[in-house]
Formats: structure tokens, sequence, C-alpha cells
């Protein structure tokens, strides 16, 4: 399928009240996992979420363009409830943008075979990991927090590095629980091209 596609067929899916509606119910989830801090915190600057399987979900049933508007909302959103009294910092907004970028681009429409979803699992996860956790959000921490980019990539990227086989297979499970569940839903096989 041609990029265009995606990104045409993405934007379409803005116009249904269903789609709407899941990428909501998956924004609210992640800010909740956020809130209720079902997270592990190495150090102040490393610590492991499970926000990402909400974006992938949106990434995989609607494409691109709706994922990358749900993670500036999910950012925006996320800090409003969440901020604990800090400044909003843009570039944090910018990742989540990208990042959902990346899950709608590699993810949307899964094909029927497994090892194919599976392997764009761990492409998906890893450039995340890559471009945004060790790249963007490292040069981010530099620029906010004051310490020297090349002292904090390192560590982010050995946590990273050795997170991202166990977040490819957590993320598999989860995307094929959502997927056989959205293959129940004629209207999704229509209108998204699941299981094509």
């Amino acid at each position: 399928m041609r990029e265009e596609n995606r990104f045409l067929s993405s934007a379409k899916a803005l116009a249904q009240p269903r789609t709407l509606a899941l990428a909501a119910l998956f924004v609210g989830i992640n800010i909740t996992l956020d809130l209720l801090n079902i997270r592990i915190q190495i150090t102040p600057q490393l610590r492991v979420t499970f926000g990402f399987l909400c974006n992938a979900s949106i990434g995989m049933l609607f494409g691109p363009v709706v994922t990358t508007l749900a993670g500036f909302c999910t950012d925006v959103l996320g800090y409003l409830m969440n901020s604990g009294g800090g400044a909003y910092f843009p570039g944090y907004t910018l990742t989540a943008m990208v990042g959902g970028l990346i899950y709608g681009l590699i993810l949307y429409r899964p094909s029927e075979d497994r090892k194919n979803r599976l392997l764009r699992c761990f492409i998906a996860k890893g450039l995340i990991n890559l471009i945004c956790n060790m790249g963007l959000n490292t040069l981010w921490l530099s620029l906010t927090g004051g310490d020297a980019f090349t002292v904090l990539l390192p560590l982010r990227a050995f946590k990273n590095l050795c997170l991202w086989p166990i977040e490819s297979l957590l993320l598999f499970f989860v995307l094929e629980a959502v997927y056989r569940v959205s293959l129940q839903f004629p209207a999704y096989r229509r209108t998204s091209g699941g299981g094509r």
C-alpha cells in the first residue's frame, strides 16, 4: 500500500464517530495508567511505562493521522492532569506525535500473517526506542534538566536496548488481542482494511 493511501484512509477515519470514541478511550486509558503511576521508576530520568500499548493500538486500528493527533492529545491532557506544578515543555508533545506517526505508519492495516505482525511490532518499537526515547526525549531532558546529552544517553540507550525485545513481545500480544476483537466488527474491516 502506498503511504499516501495510509494517510488518506487514516484522515477519512477521523470523520467517523466510532474512530473518535475508540481513540478517546485509548487516550483515556493511557492517561489513567500514567496517573495511577503504573510504571517502574529506575532513576528520575528512567522509567518504564505501558501507555505505548494504547498508542500502538490506535495506530493499528486507525493509522498515522489519528495516532499523531492522539499522541498530541495524550501528552497535553496528561500534562494538564498530572503536571505536579512543573512547566509545560512542547518537545515532549512533539515526541508523542512522532511516536504516533511511527506506530500508525508501521502497524496500520495488519496482515493476516502473524510473523509479519510480530516483525512489525519489533520494527515499530525499535524505531520508537531509537528516535523518540533515546533521541528526542534524551535531547529534551538535556535541555530542561541541564545534564549533557552525552551523559544521559548511555544509560537511556542501555535501558531501551534491554527493554526492546520485552516491550516488542508485550506489544505483539496486546495487539493480537486488539486485532482479534476488531475482526469481530464488520465496520472495522470495511473502513480500516483490518485483516488485509
